[in-house]
């Protein structure tokens, strides 16, 4: 499988100086298996891009999943121009949302009402088929097999682990590790406290061994007292999880839209420097836009 970035900010774009090397553009993972199907990650920002490369060869067959329906991973969708050409077929995937009662397809068409986008849904000349998953569902594209699992996040939020010939990458979408809402002192601590612990290992167990694992890692560890519940993850917990399930590579993204391209390498660097790394340790990628890697 290749893997390609084309969006690896979180929250909002980040144009400008600032980003030049590492990019701007939310989240959008571009995946080729061994029968050239085009599997994408998320529609971020960083998708308009990708269609921009697509169109050289029409028409477009390609497989959307979406970790979770928050603007910054699904905001590009209305511009990935495959969507307005006849003859191009696209599958969306994704949650159902429990809170609204809204199937993957309503929750999407919304953005293009006329009050946010001036084509709607209705109007777009693809054939595009939408596929609301349930958790732990399997989803065959080609010899690809894709696995979601639920992470923790302020809506529903799937992780997707795909397989194929051996090989296997997994993506996060936005992720913060549980942690125990009570205090040591409260009675429900010790309950609560287990439930985190066979959640963690269940995610560990998951991801063991992966050949890629793509991971949210957001903030710093002196950022993430202000920043709890938010559901994202830091630098440190993303390194510290990927040792823990033998990983071979980790690839860190959703990176903070207020750092420029310096200060992201000074704390990825420093972060590092605080681990000690046995030769079979995962490889560490601070993930950027154009990174390409071949599983």
């Amino acid at each position: 499988m290749m893997i390609r970035f084309w969006g690896v900010r979180g929250s909002i774009p980040f144009p400008g100086p600032k980003s030049v090397r590492y990019g701007g553009n939310t989240t959008c993972i571009e995946v080729r298996n061994s029968q050239d199907d085009l599997i994408i990650l998320d529609g971020g920002t960083g998708i308009f891009p990708l269609a921009q490369t697509l169109l050289g060869k029409l028409p477009v067959r390609c497989h959307i999943f979406i970790t979770h329906t928050h603007w910054d991973h699904i905001q590009g969708l209305p511009f990935f121009i495959p969507l307005f050409i006849p003859g191009c077929r696209v599958d969306i995937y994704g949650a159902f949302d429990p809170i609204n009662l809204r199937d993957i397809r309503d929750i999407l068409s919304r953005q293009m009402e006329y009050c946010y986008f001036p084509v709607r849904e209705v109007e777009l000349k693809a054939e595009i088929r939408y596929h609301t998953l349930r958790e732990g569902e399997c989803v065959q594209v080609g010899t690809t097999k894709i696995t979601n699992m639920l992470m923790n996040h302020p809506v529903l939020n799937f992780g997707y682990k795909l397989e194929e010939e051996g090989k296997s990458v997994f993506f996060s979408g936005d992720h913060e590790w549980p942690y125990n809402i009570y205090d040591p002192t409260d009675d429900g601590f010790d309950e609560y406290e287990q439930l985190i612990v066979q959640q963690r290992a269940n995610m560990i167990d998951f991801i063991r061994g992966m050949d890629a694992l793509i991971m949210d890692s957001a903030y710093t560890e002196k950022e993430y007292p202000s920043k709890k519940g938010w559901g994202h993850g830091t630098l440190d917990s993303s390194i510290l999880v990927a040792k823990e399930a033998q990983v071979k590579n980790l690839f860190l993204t959703h990176h903070e839209p207020t750092r420029s391209d310096d200060l992201l390498e000074q704390l990825f660097q420093e972060t590092v420097a605080r681990y000690q790394f046995p030769p079979d340790s995962p490889k560490l990628h601070l993930a950027y836009e154009g990174l390409t890697f071949q599983v």
